[in-house]
């Protein structure tokens, strides 16, 4: 597949007319995917993934009462509903405050390709029936010796992006938890699907976000016919911490802007429990153990349900695999014990899934503040549909243009570590994480801790730039090197 990026204001939901032979070359390609779905998407993404974990891992429906929020009992009313939305969002994400953190960006190889400073502020009016979302920027600063701040700084506010309601927020986001999806949803001009997913733990947050973009199979000329697929390009990562609320008339300030999370921060002032440390060694075996807790499913059909999971199975315990279930998921584990995954390309008629798992907190040492303090691991998973063909009321050959995309389902875990795996020894839950991702600045952390020279480690900003992905194999490499227009020739 060739990718392209449209520079005009055509986009996917553009009506199109077209003659009969390319709507049959268009569902002949699709069809060839179709028969290899296994290839593109996870297993879980050929059916409803809440399905899927009512089998796999020991759910019962119960009500959710905990720091979740609410009380999913579905079916319910949609003025109940959205109701129950605004709730969620308003507690958990709307607050008094800005999210600051480093807007970091990876393109499809995993390389790091842009690091903004910046911030999301959705802010409630008094009476909390509204929220203002703006985003802001951090222009020029000069620091100093201050650990936690800058000496001067300049921040911009940008233009409004939206104002929400309880009736308008249910267009384009879903919340189950802690737990927040944005979109799917096209990007004006280019027709880029961006998928946003959010998830948020005391006064942090790891928000993620996937653009595909659209693509055709190799030799057909782009925008000569509907985009056959939609491949991942990049995708941005941010752990964010919320901040004090910036006045307008404080756009230049000394020694009060505090910005996002640094581990300088961390070290000299530790987070309180239940609050979420970015800088530390997470080791690969740590994401397997027995994990327990509660969970939250939506789907367009079942809306809102809340189950008890008493333990998380090997088969649902995709957290554990940082490869993803196929070779065909695009997937990064990034330090301080965040994992993000999605579909290297949507096609018609197959859901993808993306997901996000983030290890906050690990236990507590004996002794220490966090002694009996448990470790926490929160997991989001959507299920995105794209390409669904609009098919002529007058004609069924003919395809007048595309549904918008659309969320296929959404499920939210809040689980703690209740123990360790039985029968597993340290090696064998390592080579379980064949594939794992980290720094340097975290093997050097790791090593240290083992040695017991540190107790708490840090990852520097220069150490998370050096992310990368290992591939291994030799044809890839040489299709790369021939056509650097395609990262993975599907």
């Amino acid at each position: 597949f060739i990718l392209w990026i449209p520079r005009t204001a055509q986009s996917l939901t553009t009506l199109m007319t077209m003659e009969k032979r390319l709507i049959c070359l268009a569902a002949a390609t699709v069809g060839l995917l179709g028969s290899a779905a296994d290839a593109f998407l996870s297993p879980q993404s050929l059916i409803n993934p809440v399905a899927k974990a009512s089998r796999s891992t020991r759910l019962h429906d119960v009500q959710i009462m905990n720091d979740g929020g609410g009380s999913p009992d579905a079916p319910r009313s949609p003025e109940e509903d959205a109701a129950l939305q605004w709730d969620l969002f308003t507690k958990h994400h709307a607050k008094d405050g800005e999210w600051w953190g480093t807007w970091t960006t990876y393109d499809y190889m995993g390389d790091v390709k842009d690091s903004t400073v910046a911030a999301v502020s959705l802010q409630p009016d008094a009476e909390l029936t509204s929220v203002t979302h703006t985003h802001k920027i951090l222009t020029s600063s000069t620091t100093s010796d201050c650990e936690t701040c800058f000496d001067s700084s300049q921040v911009t506010t940008l233009p409004t992006i939206a104002t929400y309601t309880p009736e308008t927020l249910g267009k384009r986001h879903r919340l189950g938890a802690v737990g927040m999806v944005v979109g799917p949803s096209l990007l004006p001009k280019s027709g880029i699907m961006s998928t946003e997913l959010t998830l948020k733990h005391g006064e942090g947050r790891v928000r993620v976000t996937f653009q595909h973009a659209p693509v055709w199979e190799r030799g057909i000329e782009p925008g000569s016919c509907p985009p056959q697929g939609l491949k991942l390009f990049r995708a941005m990562v941010s752990k964010e911490k919320l901040r004090p609320t910036i006045s307008e008339d404080d756009g230049s300030m000394e020694g009060k802007f505090q910005g996002p999370p640094t581990a300088d921060e961390e070290k000299s002032n530790p987070p309180a429990p239940g609050n979420p440390k970015f800088f530390r060694p997470v080791p690969p075996f740590q994401w397997h153990a027995k994990w327990a807790g509660t969970s939250w499913t939506w789907g367009p059909t079942t809306g809102d349900r809340g189950w008890a999971i008493q333990e998380v199975d090997d088969a649902d315990a995709w957290h554990g695999r940082p490869m993803g279930d196929s070779g065909q998921q695009w997937s990064m584990r990034l330090p301080g014990g965040v994992m993000i995954q999605c579909p290297k390309l949507v096609v018609g008629g197959i859901a993808g899934l993306c997901r996000v798992a983030w290890m906050p907190e690990d236990e507590g040492e004996v002794g220490t503040m966090e002694d009996g303090n448990r470790a926490k691991l929160l997991r989001l998973e959507a299920s995105v549909m794209a390409l669904e063909p609009i098919i002529s009321d007058e004609d069924e050959n003919m395809m007048v243009g595309f549904y918008p995309p659309s969320l296929g389902s959404l499920r939210c875990d809040v689980l703690e570590k209740v123990g360790e795996l039985e029968g597993a020894s340290l090696e064998e839950r390592e080579s379980a994480a064949e594939g794992f991702v980290w720094s340097s600045a975290d093997e050097e952390i790791a090593k240290a801790s083992t040695n017991g020279e540190v107790g708490t480690g840090s990852v520097s900003a220069q150490g998370e730039a050096q992310v990368a992905k290992k591939y291994d194999d030799e044809e890839l490499t040489k299709k790369i090197a021939a056509d650097p227009r395609n990262a993975l020739d599907f």
